[in-house]
């Protein structure tokens, strides 16, 4: 019986993954001008800016940050 709990757990894994992904895709051209503007005046505080783009949280604004403006840094 481990064999289809097993699979059901991969299931589970595998959705979280996907939605995690997704919502990082998900950054509209608001926030991301709202991240570079605050970036360019504070650097990396990457809690400040989250503290001002409701529903985001530090480590997905860095992740996206790191991701899609590496060679800026």
């Amino acid at each position: 019986m481990a064999g289809p709990n097993q699979i059901s757990h991969e299931v589970i894994i595998d959705s979280a993954e996907e939605s995690f992904e997704a919502s990082q895709a998900e950054f509209s051209e608001a926030e991301i001008d709202l991240i570079v503007r605050i970036y360019n005046l504070i650097g990396e505080r990457w809690s400040l800016i989250a503290g001002r783009i409701p529903g985001r949280t530090a480590e997905e604004i860095e992740k996206y940050w790191k991701s899609n403006h590496a060679s800026s840094a």
